[in-house]
């Protein structure tokens, strides 16, 4: 197994920063892994012709030779390059699955005269409906590590190696501000359920790839 960013994310409008309103546009950190045959794309954010361009960048890969996605939640800017790699295999943990389709049912039941925000949402279900449900030791050397409360299913992944533990954290430590002051976003669904997410993080993670930052070393191994 090996691992390697993509593209580093970033927030909209970052809280520790003094920023009181979206200054950006906000975008999930990608990480692409290489498992036997297997390459994994995670939480794939950016329009597909910047992921291609930047996954050639990082390692000599194409979209094309994406064979599994997997998103840590269902989030609307994780999803941007789906539509691009619908020759992969998708995933996601089945409990962010079933959470989102019961918010997209639920948004769509109070649609009014929106044409355009009912066709967007019927496509959400649609894409919903592609994923598949990982086993807990997804691939070799890749493990599901669920991480709720940002959303009710947000779920990591664990790279276990013989040196170094490794967790692909998604949003439930969105960066290194937020995992420096154990804050989680505002956003976020059950802040009690993210911050014990975030503790065990660091309990058990000597790297950690946050949802919308670089890779962190945990502070208290560093």
């Amino acid at each position: 197994m090996e691992f390697r960013i993509v593209s580093i994310g970033t927030l909209s409008s970052h809280p520790h920063w003094n920023e009181p309103s979206e200054v950006r546009t906000g975008h999930a950190t990608t990480t692409v892994i290489k498992s036997n045959d297997a390459v994994l794309l995670v939480d794939p954010s950016l329009p597909a012709q910047m992921v291609d361009a930047k996954l050639f960048e990082r390692w000599g890969l194409r979209l094309g030779d994406v064979t599994d996605v997997f998103l840590t939640s269902f989030d609307d800017d994780r999803t941007r390059t789906l539509d691009d790699l619908m020759h992969a295999n998708w995933f996601m943990h089945e409990p962010e699955i079933e959470r989102a389709k019961q918010d997209v049912c639920e948004s769509l039941q109070h649609v009014e005269r929106d044409e355009e925000l009912e066709q967007f949402l019927d496509g959400q279900l649609q894409k919903l409906d592609i994923f598949q449900v990982p086993e807990d030791h997804f691939m070799d050397g890749v493990d599901l590590f669920p991480l709720h409360g940002h959303t009710l299913g947000t779920c990591g992944l664990l790279l276990p190696t013989p040196k170094r533990t490794i967790v692909i954290a998604g949003d439930a430590v969105p960066s290194r501000e937020h995992l420096e002051r154990l804050t989680v976003l505002p956003s976020t669904t059950d802040i009690e359920s993210a911050q014990d997410s975030m503790k065990e993080c660091v309990e058990i993670a000597d790297i950690i790839v946050p949802g919308r930052d670089n890779i962190l070393l945990n502070p208290l191994r560093s």
